[in-house]
C-alpha cells in the first residue's frame, strides 16, 4: 500500500520552492524573455518601417531610437503570474499549462504594447509621455489582473492564492 504525503507537507514544499524560485528566477526571466520580447517587437516594427537593430536598440530613423530596457520586458509581471500560479493547490499538469498560457498571453500583450508605444513615439504623438506612463503604472497591472482572471476562468480555478492554503493549515492546526 502506498503511503500518502500529508497535504500540509505538500503546501510547505510548494512554498519552499516558491521562495527559491522568487529569489533566483528574475534574472532567468530576463534572460529568456528579453530576446522573446525584443525580436518580435522589432519584427512588427519592420512591417511598417525600415528599421535597424543595434544591441538592445531598434533604430527606425536618425531621430527615432527605441531602447528595450529591462522594465520593458516586464520581468516582475512574469514573476507575479508565477507566484499566483504557485500559491494555489493544483495538479502539476494543470499548473504547467496555466503558467505557460499566462506567460504566452503576457508576452503577446507586451510585444503589442511595445509596438504601439514605439509607433506613437516615432509619429511624434503629443501625449506620448502620458500614454507611456499610463501603460507603465496602470495598464501593466491591468494586464496581470486580466491574465490571472482569464487563467482562473479557463482552468476553472476555485482557490484563492495563499488564502486557500492558509485556511487549510489553520483548520488542521485548530
Amino acid at each position: 500500500m502506498k503511503k500518502r504525503t500529508p497535504k500540509s507537507y505538500l503546501i510547505l514544499i510548494r512554498y519552499l520552492i516558491l521562495l527559491a524560485i522568487t529569489a533566483l528566477t528574475l534574472p532567468l526571466i530576463y534572460k529568456i524573455f528579453t530576446p522573446l520580447t525584443f525580436y518580435p517587437s522589432a519584427y512588427l516594427l519592420k512591417l511598417s518601417y525600415n528599421i535597424a537593430i543595434n544591441n538592445d536598440i531598434i533604430i527606425i530613423n536618425a531621430k527615432t531610437f527605441i531602447q528595450i530596457i529591462p522594465a520593458c520586458i516586464a520581468g516582475s509581471a512574469y514573476l507575479l503570474l508565477l507566484i499566483l500560479n504557485l500559491t494555489i493547490p493544483m495538479k502539476l499538469e494543470k499548473r504547467i499549462k496555466a503558467i505557460l498560457l499566462s506567460f504566452l498571453i503576457l508576452l503577446v500583450l507586451n510585444i503589442l504594447r511595445i509596438f504601439f508605444l514605439a509607433t506613437l513615439y516615432h509619429n511624434g504623438f503629443t501625449y506620448f509621455d502620458f500614454t507611456h506612463k499610463l501603460f507603465w503604472y496602470v495598464l501593466s497591472t491591468v494586464f496581470v489582473v486580466f491574465i490571472w482572471l482569464l487563467i482562473v476562468k479557463i482552468y476553472k480555478i476555485k482557490e484563492i492564492p495563499v488564502y486557500t492554503d492558509f485556511k487549510y493549515l489553520l483548520k488542521k492546526a485548530g
